[in-house]
């Protein structure tokens, strides 16, 4: 199998030669100011350390403004470097204030790493996660069971009687029928029916039963 052949990214090569250029303009700016050996390499991955440190913060979403101010100085010192190494200024006769510049840096970029690195940065699963803790109701109230509103019981009102009916209005079916309950009855007991006995035989209301037992009477 044949590995995929490998392309040249323009943006990045363009990228790793200006970070080289500047780099080298910050260590001859150091060397120029009277730092030599180590400490004129350290300065220039200084430099680029703030910058990248300023860049995360920026990247976070995070406390902005400190990280447009530290990312502004880093630029500061990069482009500086690079303008004073153009023939501006004689780098064999540096001026007094940019010595003293030179000189305070470490202690600007330690501050400004320090924020950044270590700086309040707010966390959005921590900020959910508190106001579920503060909307999330305690054991007690959880477990608490509302008393139930037990609807007002509705006053029994009796019904008033129906009233009676007329034994001319009780229907013609109806009272044959009855008539044959009656005779039932007094064939079986020897007695004429009772109102009662007729009204549970019927299953009617009683004073349909009073109705029906006049006309039978």
């Amino acid at each position: 199998m044949r590995n995929p052949p490998v392309r040249i990214d323009a943006v990045l090569v363009q990228a790793v030669i200006a970070a080289a250029l500047s780099f080298a303009h910050l260590h001859d700016l150091a060397v120029a100011a009277g730092q030599d050996g180590w400490k004129a390499w350290a300065y220039p991955v200084s430099v680029d350390l703030l910058l990248v440190a300023a860049w995360k913060r920026l990247r976070s979403g995070e406390s902005k403004t400190a990280g447009w101010s530290w990312f502004l100085v880093a630029l500061a010192a990069s482009l500086g470097a690079n303008i004073a190494t153009a023939g501006l200024l004689d780098l064999g006769h540096v001026p007094p204030w940019l010595r003293v510049l030179v000189a305070g840096w470490p202690a600007a970029a330690f501050l400004g790493g320090t924020l950044l690195a270590h700086g309040h940065v707010v966390d959005h699963s921590e900020v959910i996660a508190e106001a579920d803790d503060v909307d999330e109701s305690t054991p007690e109230e959880a477990h608490k069971v509302e008393p139930a509103v037990r609807a007002p019981t509705p006053e029994l009102v009796a019904e008033p009687a129906p009233p009676s009916r007329p034994a001319d209005q009780v229907p013609a079916a109806l009272i044959n029928h009855a008539q044959k309950v009656a005779t039932e009855h007094h064939t079986r007991t020897g007695a004429p029916i009772d109102t009662a006995t007729l009204r549970a035989r019927l299953g009617v209301p009683a004073p349909l039963a009073e109705a029906i037992a006049a006309h039978l009477a």
